[in-house]
């Protein structure tokens, strides 16, 4: 008699459970039962919610459901994640336990609007559809005026996503003859943009912004937001428009399992990407990972799928019997837009010592196109 399937299941449907959920169906067959367990119904893609809120982009355009995973063969689950409980080997959900063999958890960060007084009331972000919408709206309607944009704390996903709001900001109203009444400044705790790539990737990026009359006010801790007024340990700032990049949590459902670190984010080894817990893995924004200047690594969708392509391989190979194991290397790159049809772009070893190693492409038209080309990949490839 043959065994029974092995129970793996995948928590959340972003681009790590896509990609390590469809990767163990097509490598294990019928060896196992791949279940993926995601709230929404429909994916939209993170990278373009930034082209959505200046109008290039519609929302169909960068949505799918989850039709294709099951085509290929992952159990999709429509469900909430409420706890995971290591000891029995289960996961708690909305709609009842479920028991896995083995556990990926790639759950992502979630913006709490509600943990900054007034970000909720009186701000903009692009990080969910329905927000990236709004700012869309309210963008068209914008007859110029002070723009601000913030980031309210550390760490929060993909490091560029601020810096680019602000360049795609002011070519949308350069494009409507707008820019000659506003102003846009940045206002950032961090002492340069994305300073875990290293100070000539920030100053690339600083220089960009004020080549683009930008203001970059580092250092800047935002304390809240009120109507017309960005509240900073600096003093207050006015504004028309704020677009607050908001303070990210771990999910509650990891709270409680036994399986994160002092800040709350799951802890695993840095190259297997293995949480304390047997047979049960971690990757994504949910996860912390220290790096060797003492910086964490990046939350970007580039590293969720790299780690997921490495869990996917060990979960394979344990299930299949061999003890060969795959590393998560820390290499992984990130396109900047520029807002003039031109973009950036940062890549290298982000696991290097004592450093990372990591080289930025001044911007140009091909590397806009190459994410532009990266969109269409992804969207046709994995869903």
């Amino acid at each position: 008699m043959p065994d029974a399937p092995q129970q793996v299941v995948v928590l959340g449907g972003g681009i790590g459970g896509q990609v390590a959920a469809t990767r163990l169906a097509q490598r294990l067959g019928t060896r196992a039962r791949v279940r993926l367990i995601e709230r929404a119904p429909s994916y939209t893609f993170p990278p373009s919610l930034l082209w959505l809120m200046v109008g290039d982009r519609s929302a169909p355009a960068i949505t799918r459901d989850y039709s294709t995973l099951r085509r290929r063969g992952v159990e999709v689950m429509q469900a909430s994640v409420e706890a995971v409980d290591t000891t029995a080997s289960s996961v708690r959900t909305d709609q009842g336990p479920v028991p896995y063999d083995y556990l990926v958890i790639a759950l992502g960060a979630t913006p709490d609007r509600g943990a900054l007084p007034g970000v909720a009331e009186y701000a903009h972000d692009p990080y969910d559809l329905a927000s990236a919408e709004r700012l869309r709206d309210t963008l068209a309607r914008f007859g110029g005026g002070r723009v601000v944009v913030a980031i309210a704390s550390l760490p929060y996903k993909c490091p560029a996503a601020p810096y680019e709001t602000a360049m795609l900001i002011d070519g949308l109203l350069r494009r409507r003859g707008l820019r000659d009444r506003s102003e846009i400044s940045v206002y950032t705790p961090e002492p340069l943009p994305m300073p875990v790539a290293g100070p000539y990737a920030g100053h690339s990026v600083a220089a960009e912004l004020a080549a683009r009359s930008i203001g970059f006010n580092p250092t800047s801790q935002i304390d809240g937001v009120e109507a017309g007024m960005l509240r900073t340990q600096r003093g207050e700032v006015p504004f028309d428009l704020a677009v607050v990049i908001p303070p990210h949590r771990p999910p509650q459902a990891i709270a409680e399992s036994g399986l994160t670190g002092p800040a709350g984010w799951l802890a695993v080894d840095r190259q297997t990407l293995r949480t304390r817990a047997a047979n049960v893995y971690a990757i994504g924004d949910a996860v912390a990972i220290p790096l060797e200047n003492g910086m964490m690594l990046p939350k970007a969708g580039v590293f969720a799928h790299a780690q997921a392509e490495a869990v996917a391989r060990n979960i394979a190979a344990q299930i299949e019997g061999s003890t060969a194991e795959s590393m998560f290397d820390g290499h992984g790159l990130c396109f900047v837009e520029t807002g003039d049809g031109k973009a950036g772009m940062a890549s290298g070893d982000f696991y290097a010592s004592p450093r990372p190693d990591v080289s930025m492409r001044r911007p140009s038209r091909a590397w806009h196109m190459g994410k532009v080309a990266f969109e269409q990949y992804w969207l046709r490839r994995w869903l």
